[in-house]
């Protein structure tokens, strides 16, 4: 196996382990994945159909400028003090992995995915693209940052940290 091959498996585990904490709403083991200055990012789109470029400036879907905001959101979500969240419901996250790319800090990474969700019998799917940015930590990796793009025109639902 190439180091090539060998980083993009790794990076495949890393982010698997992401999708499947989200859809067994294991919290603590979702939360361990991010750095403590991690930037969690959902842009909105704008009436020119143009994403929002600023989050400081311009609505988001969801932002939180460190892991403090994710923690609070996850303590709603297990208080049951958000109407997102009650019941939350059953979900299956897909993703693919696009590309892999060396930078000084660590990695850039891009994937694709999709999230179906099921609650009280409506499903619901979600769409779009994920960018991550990864550091290095022990022999895994830590989410620096993470950018998430959702590709539908309409939310049927509240969008969540576990729905996107």
């Amino acid at each position: 196996m190439t180091d090539v091959d060998a980083k993009w498996l790794s990076v495949l585990r890393f982010l698997g382990r992401e999708a499947q904490a989200l859809d067994e709403k294991d919290w603590d083991s979702w939360l361990a994945l991010y750095d403590e200055e991690t930037e969690y990012w959902v842009p909105a789109w704008d009436d020119s159909e143009r994403l929002t470029a600023d989050p400081k400036r311009e609505i988001s879907l969801i932002y939180y400028h460190n892991r403090g905001g994710l923690e609070d959101r996850v303590f709603r979500i297990r208080t049951g003090r958000s109407s997102s969240s009650t019941p939350a419901p059953r979900t299956q996250h897909m993703f693919t992995l696009l590309s892999v790319d060396d930078t000084a800090a660590g990695l850039q990474v891009r994937t694709s995915w999709t999230v179906t969700s099921v609650l009280e019998g409506d499903v619901t799917v979600y769409s779009g693209s994920a960018h991550y940015d990864l550091a290095p930590a022990g022999n895994s990796f830590v989410i620096k940052r993470k950018k998430t793009i959702v590709i539908n025109d309409v939310a049927k639902t509240m969008l969540d940290v576990y729905s996107i």
